[in-house]
């Protein structure tokens, strides 16, 4: 039975996907390798947040409204503290299920680095590094944080700037935002193909298929 991040992707996408890794290799020495996580970290310092601010909220709320209103508020201190306790809950649990607040409470600078470090991961457990001709590429994914890092090995990097994938990273978020993961990563490993042979990442005679084409997909 089918759970998490797995759930997104049919067998029909995970086919379209392989096909256009296999396209795209047909043209090049390059070795792609598409990689989704689901999320690169829980970010359990923004569920906090968003506990403290809403618990902290709620406080001021009671005290405004005790200090400058006459409305009388049928409970006592101790009903003010469970409230506020209560509130600094739910305040984490909105965070936590709602990916909107997850991403505003987590911060940009929190969510690049950690996006780099699991990509860094990643490229190392499907050891991209080990193609003949350090031709590997991974193209990494991460939904929550909307994020997408392309990772090259040494051979591609000699060839192709990282400001040069800019375009692949563009598509790939494209296809995030307008609900259709699938269409970014087509279309994305198609200009990457492209891409790769304009530099010079030229096939070889005896090219061969060194990686896996299948998308790797990952809760975290």
């Amino acid at each position: 039975m089918a759970t998490g991040i797995s759930r997104l992707f049919s067998a029909a996408d995970l086919d379209r996907i392989a096909a256009a890794v296999q396209d795209a290799e047909k043209r090049t020495s390059g070795e792609i390798v598409p990689y989704v996580v689901e999320q690169c970290d829980d970010y359990e310092y923004a569920e906090w947040r968003g506990g403290a601010l809403l618990a902290l909220l709620t406080a001021i709320v009671l005290m405004f409204l005790h200090i400058y209103t006459a409305i009388w508020l049928p409970i006592d201190l101790a009903g003010k503290l469970l409230a506020i306790v209560v509130a600094f809950g739910v305040g984490m649990l909105l965070v936590k299920y709602v990916q909107s607040l997850k991403r505003v409470l987590a911060g940009n600078e929190a969510m690049e680095r950690r996006l780099q470090q699991r990509a860094s991961e990643a490229f190392v457990a499907e050891e991209v590094f080990l193609t003949r001709d350090r031709t590997g590429i991974l193209l990494f994914l991460s939904l929550l944080e909307r994020r997408v890092l392309v990772l090259g090995d040494a051979g591609i990097n000699a060839k192709v700037k990282q400001e040069e994938w800019q375009d692949v990273v563009a598509t790939v978020i494209s296809g995030i935002r307008s609900g259709s993961p699938v269409d970014g990563l087509v279309n994305a490993i198609q200009k990457c193909g492209a891409l790769l042979e304009r530099s010079g990442v030229s096939i070889r005679a005896d090219d061969r298929d060194e990686l896996s084409d299948t998308l790797r997909m990952k809760d975290r």
